[in-house]
């Protein structure tokens, strides 16, 4: 594969957040959507490090988490019908995963109230929810690692071949 261009890895996930951040149409390449899915977790965890350097409570994790959850199910949606499926089980994970988002910063927000609040949803229903969640999440994880449909499909044309690797310098001519 070569060298990995950081230029390239950058670009495609800020092409996702900014170009095509609810995007449900088309496929995506398996590298693309995983090589997106690199760089928002090295951003994470940028983020839980800063975070916890200033003893900042949940929230700086909690807001990207919310703020990246529609361009990760544009992103899943296009990989799962790149596989040929349907993306509805990427909306029961979205769904439950968002509800889930709100509930934690309003939790962090409303300081010890919001606490113990957050305790008492998440004991009562919020652990059926999270389940859910972490079930959905998992399976839509399974399917987004599965090859592509070869050629068109009822999504579209075959995604074009995206690679992280810099390009390479054309041979000199004699």
């Amino acid at each position: 594969m070569g060298q990995i261009d950081f230029n390239k890895l950058w670009q495609n996930f800020l092409d996702t957040v900014t170009n095509h951040y609810f995007d449900m149409r088309g496929r995506v390449s398996r590298a693309q959507f995983w090589y997106y899915v690199l760089v928002e977790v090295v951003i994470a965890i940028g983020l839980a490090i800063i975070q916890s350097i200033a003893f900042l409570p949940g929230l700086l994790t909690a807001i990207f988490g919310l703020a990246m959850l529609l361009p990760n199910v544009g992103m899943a949606t296009r990989r799962m019908q790149d596989t040929g499926r349907s993306a509805m089980l990427v909306w029961v994970a979205f769904i439950a995963s968002a509800v889930m988002q709100i509930i934690a910063i309003l939790g962090v927000i409303g300081g010890a109230m919001g606490a113990l609040g957050f305790l008492i949803i998440f004991f009562t229903f919020g652990w059926i929810i999270s389940l859910i969640a972490i079930v959905a999440g998992i399976a839509v994880i399974y399917f987004c690692v599965q090859p592509g449909t070869v050629g068109p499909n009822q999504f579209g044309p075959e995604p074009a071949v995206w690679s992280p690797g810099a390009p390479t310098p054309a041979a000199p001519t004699v």
